[in-house]
């Protein structure tokens, strides 16, 4: 017999199997309130997009279905109960200074003497103090020390989170805190922002030699950041210099961002809206004039509550004046050595009691204008078909108790990618 008759015969009879591998399902439901946040960036309206008695059905990283639980279709692997519990997007965290050394808890009691930031920072402590921490401190310390942190952070339900350097001021050492951010392998996805001109180093004695310096090691850095910032601040680099810094960042693809008005109002917003700033933040001294320029060009406006509260403060951003205005308002930690919180719960719960926002304003500002802070507001921030599956799980009834049941951790459990990577009574790593 012919080989290809043999052959044809062979195939006819035979059956060839070849493994499918089917993206793992896991289904949520019985959530009291399933907080979608749908339908994009918050602004004037600030809907949750409530689903009572909700449900979510995740395959592989990605929402597949969302509903009530009696009309979710579907089978899953895996079912989670989320009977009395608020389901609702991962945190995102768009602002933090999450790698350093070092902590500065004895800059309390200055602080308490009277001290201000500024003068603080005159006397070498503040940023300068992590600066020479972090500057002795090898890539191998620094990665522990943010992995604990971020720990932390996704304990408390953090799912994303920008990382700043900022603590290095010269080349080798911004690169080492970059390449950390980058390095670091961990659930939360970092967004990486080269924030060079954070503050003037001792081997520089004019601000703009330092913007000059930095400006010339951009090229380099660029490939490591997706953002560029810059501490706009009286005493630390004025108007011009930011400008001229954030310009040069743009040439090599980097996006703008601006530490501003934080302290005082030197027209750091003007300059945002000049360089055309995904966000400004801070904003605590921002004046109707520039609230007005940032709501024509539509920039985030970012507030960091727990700062000015570390500051021992009584003032902080004007929130009911930029919401009024039609600005999208996002929240962020600024976790720093200032600043020490990983918790998206205490600043909601700070934004609610001292910046008068209400529960819906706090949480949206917390999870899709937050995302929209770093340019994932597509990807990430809300629970809708097709978007990767980040959400959490709150021991809570209802929207109401976040930032309402404060000073405790409210997240029962944490799904990054479609995978419950942290469950209340586990350890992590």
């Amino acid at each position: 017999m012919d080989m290809n008759v043999k052959f044809n015969n062979l195939l006819s009879r035979s059956i060839f199997i070849f493994p499918i591998y089917l993206p793992y399902m896991l289904l949520i439901k019985n959530a009291s309130q399933l907080l979608t946040l749908a339908g994009g960036i918050k602004k004037e309206d600030y809907e949750l997009g409530i689903i009572e008695n909700g449900a979510v059905l995740i395959e592989g990283e990605k929402i597949v279905e969302i509903g009530s639980t009696k009309e979710l279709k579907g089978s899953a692997d895996k079912e989670i109960d989320a009977s009395s519990k608020v389901v609702m997007p991962g945190f995102v965290d768009p602002h933090t200074h999450l790698v350093f050394s070092g902590t500065r808890e004895n800059e309390l009691y200055m602080k308490l003497q009277g001290k201000t930031y500024l003068e603080i920072l005159k006397m070498g402590g503040g940023i300068l103090r992590t600066v020479r921490a972090t500057r002795n401190a090898s890539k191998e310390a620094l990665i522990k020390e943010s992995m604990r942190r971020l720990d932390y952070m996704l304990v408390n339900g953090t799912t994303t989170a920008e990382a700043k350097s900022g603590y290095g001021l010269n080349y080798e050492d911004e690169r080492k805190i970059l390449e950390v951010i980058n390095d670091i392998k961990h659930p939360i996805d970092l967004v990486p922002t080269f924030l060079g001109a954070h503050a003037l180093p001792p081997e520089f004695k004019k601000s703009g030699e330092h913007i000059e310096y930095m400006k010339k090691i951009i090229p380099k850095i660029a490939p490591l950041a997706k953002f560029i910032d810059i501490f706009c601040e009286k005493g630390v680099f004025n108007c011009e210099e930011s400008k001229e810094y954030l310009d040069e960042g743009k040439k090599y693809g980097l996006v703008p961002k601006i530490h501003a008005d934080e302290i005082e109002d030197i027209g750091c917003t003007k300059v945002a809206v000049e360089v055309g700033a995904i966000s400004a933040d801070h904003l605590v001294k921002t004046s109707d004039e520039n609230i007005e320029l940032m709501a024509k060009k539509g920039i985030i406006a970012v507030f960091l509550p727990a700062t000015p509260y570390m500051l021992l403060s009584k003032e902080y951003a004007r929130a009911r004046k930029f919401i009024e205005m039609g600005i999208p308002v996002a929240l962020a930690t600024d976790l720093n050595p200032n600043a020490y919180t990983e918790s998206m719960q205490m600043v909601i719960s700070l934004a609610i009691t001292q910046m008068h926002m209400l529960p819906e304003e706090a949480i949206a500002a917390s999870t899709i204008n937050a995302a929209a802070a770093i340019g994932m507001k597509d990807k990430i921030g809300s629970l809708e078909k097709g978007k990767q599956a980040d959400l959490i799980i709150l021991d809570a009834k209802n929207y109401q108790q976040i930032g309402y049941h404060f000073g405790v951790n409210l997240v029962e459990k944490v799904i990054k990618k479609g995978k419950l990577v942290w469950s209340r009574g586990n350890v992590l790593h």
